[in-house]
């Protein structure tokens, strides 16, 4: 193989490269706004689930009988 053929090679395998990390690149920017708006999602319910916590809470203690009953 004579060295015009094996540079032609290597610019080949340098542009598959070149693709594979762009594609790998747009997968990971991808996951990345995923993960974000699963964790705002995640942050909102646990707020919701911690009014609601309080919100039992307080309930219960007002249908509790005083101890003097």
């Amino acid at each position: 193989m004579n060295i015009e053929q094996r540079v032609t090679d290597l610019e080949c395998q340098l542009s598959f490269q070149d693709d594979t990390i762009e594609t790998l690149n747009q997968t990971v920017i991808a996951q990345r706004k995923q993960i974000d708006e699963l964790s705002h999602q995640i942050s909102k319910l646990s707020t919701q689930l911690t009014t609601l916590q309080n919100e039992q809470n307080d309930d219960k203690t007002a249908d509790e009988r005083p101890p003097h009953y």
